[in-house]
C-alpha cells in the first residue's frame, strides 16, 4: 500500500497539533519525493524554497571547506525536519545535505510554512523549541570536535540522534551501517568500527550486520572513554 502525505506527516511532531483545517491544507500542499543514498538533497548557497522532512531515510547536515575538509553538522533521521532557519532569514542554505542511503523525504513549500507561522501558535511554540534543541545540539558537537577523542566523538554523535524533537520517530534499533556512523561522527569507517567495538564491550550499544541497537543511552550521552584502572 502506497504511503500518503497525511501518514507521513503523523510522525512529526508540530502536525499533530495542527487544526483539522490546518492540517488538511498542509496535506494538500506537501509533496514527497525519494532521494538516491549519496545523493545531494540540497547544497550549500542554493535559495531555500522547502521546510524538508524526513519520512524515511538517514541525511548528514555538512559542510565542505575550501582545502577540501567536510566538516559533519548533524543526522537527520526519521521524523525530522531541517531548514527552519533559513527559511525564516530567507538566506541561501549555509551547508550541504546528503542522503546517507535511499531516503523518503516531505517539502513543504515556504508559502506554507509561512502560512502556519501566521495561523497556528502550536506551530511557533514548536519552532521555538526545534530552534533552541539545534542550538544547544551544535554548540554541544563543537564540544566534543574539540574536546572529546574519536571513541567518544562517535558516543556522543549517536546518542545525538535520539532527540525527541529533532528526530521523534527514531527507535533504539538503529538501521545504519559503520560508514554512516563515520559519515556522522567525522571519522573513517574503520575508525568507527573501533569505536563501536569499544562501546559495545562497554555493554552500550550491540552491532549487528547493518544495525546497532542502544542498550544504555544515557551511558552514550555520558561516554568520555574506556575505563582505566588505577
Amino acid at each position: 500500500m502506497q504511503t500518503t502525505i497525511k501518514d507521513m506527516l503523523s510522525k512529526s511532531l508540530w502536525a499533530r497539533a495542527l487544526t483539522p483545517a490546518q492540517l488538511a491544507r498542509v496535506e494538500a500542499e506537501v509533496s514527497s519525493r525519494r532521494i538516491d543514498g549519496g545523493s545531494y538533497v540540497c547544497r550549500k548557497g542554493d535559495a531555500v524554497t522547502h521546510w524538508i522532512g524526513v519520512h524515511e531515510g538517514l541525511l548528514k547536515m555538512s559542510s565542505v571547506s575550501p582545502e577540501g575538509k567536510t566538516v559533519s553538522f548533524a543526522g537527520m533521521a526519521t521524523g525530522g525536519w531541517l531548514g527552519e532557519g533559513s527559511l525564516l532569514k530567507d538566506e541561501p542554505r549555509k551547508y550541504d545535505v546528503v542522503a546517507l542511503r535511499d531516503s523518503e523525504l516531505m517539502y513543504m513549500p515556504r508559502a506554507t510554512y509561512a502560512w502556519l507561522l501566521d495561523t497556528s501558535i502550536a506551530f511557533n511554540r514548536f519552532l521555538v523549541t526545534q530552534l533552541n534543541e539545534r542550538l544547544a545540539l551544535f554548540i554541544s558537537l563543537v564540544e566534543y570536535d574539540r574536546m572529546l577523542e574519536p571513541d567518544a566523538r562517535v558516543a556522543r554523535c549517536l546518542a545525538a540522534l535520539f532527540n525527541p524533537y529533532l528526530n521523534p520517530g527514531i527507535g533504539l534499533n538503529l538501521q545504519i551501517s559503520q560508514e554512516e556512523v563515520g559519515n556522522l561522527s567525522g571519522t573513517s569507517r574503520q575508525r568507527a568500527n573501533q569505536a563501536l567495538q569499544v562501546l559495545e564491550k562497554a555493554g552500550l550499544l550491540k552491532v549487528d550486520y547493518g544495525s546497532i541497537t542502544i542498550n544504555d543511552l544515557d551511558g552514550l550521552r555520558r561516554f568520555h572513554g574506556p575505563a582505566t584502572g588505577p
